[in-house]
């Protein structure tokens, strides 16, 4: 029988709710890994820029998470048009107004293609991928008070035999990259997001859990 115990004091959390470090599909950078749409507002913005000297299409659109019919209340424009070298643009990510709980945070997935443009001679042999980068789209009610590193403390850890149960009582989404004892260097690096007034379960290998690093 396996002893459940509380994870002990020596847990650090870096959460990566608010991170603002660029993605990079080729030459093409999109600035930043997730998107905080705030519901005070009626739109957010995210730019993207190519540092190629040949031009790109980008195609972007938002969709539901976990095969959701409903349709996402965001339409992005412009939807498509064409990046050049060593050029800039922005998306805008508009808030058609749909209806969203105000009690907590909404996930969406944010998709945006990079589609090279085919600038070489029509004899050349030329091979051509389109990368897709897909960004979290997190919408954030105005009701919604302080950010989600004000919470951190609210969160619940316990560990029973090999599975690391996190219990998240804040209206806010979690992210962690990975967890390691502190007296191990055992990782798992599939620890990922935590939603907002839910709890789940990772399987756990070595000591007890010393630190949660970010993602």
């Amino acid at each position: 029988m396996h002893k459940g115990y509380r994870i002990f004091p020596l847990l650090l959390l870096v959460l990566a709710s608010e991170l603002a470090a660029a993605t990079e599909s080729g030459g093409v950078t999109i600035g930043g890994t997730r998107l905080i749409v705030d519901g005070g507002k009626k739109e957010a913005s995210l730019s993207v820029s190519n540092s190629d000297t040949g031009p790109y299409l980008i195609q972007s659109w938002v969709e539901p998470r976990n095969n959701d019919p409903a349709r996402p209340p965001f339409i992005i424009t412009p939807p498509l048009f064409r990046l050049d070298g060593n050029q800039q643009n922005l998306l805008r990510i508009v808030n058609t107004g749909g209806q969203l709980p105000t009690d907590r945070e909404s996930l969406y997935w944010l998709n945006v293609k990079a589609i090279p443009t085919n600038t070489a001679p029509e004899d050349a042999n030329t091979l051509q991928i389109a990368v897709r980068t897909r960004l979290k789209l997190i919408y954030r009610p105005k009701t919604l008070k302080g950010i989600p590193e004000e919470v951190t403390h609210k969160l619940k850890w316990s560990l029973t035999g090999s599975r690391l149960t996190v219990s998240n009582p804040t209206p806010f989404y979690m992210n962690f990259k990975r967890g390691h004892g502190g007296q191990s260097s055992h990782y798992r690096s599939h620890l990922c997001r935590t939603n907002e007034l839910s709890h789940v379960c990772y399987p756990w290998q070595g000591d007890r859990p010393g630190v949660m690093e970010n993602h």
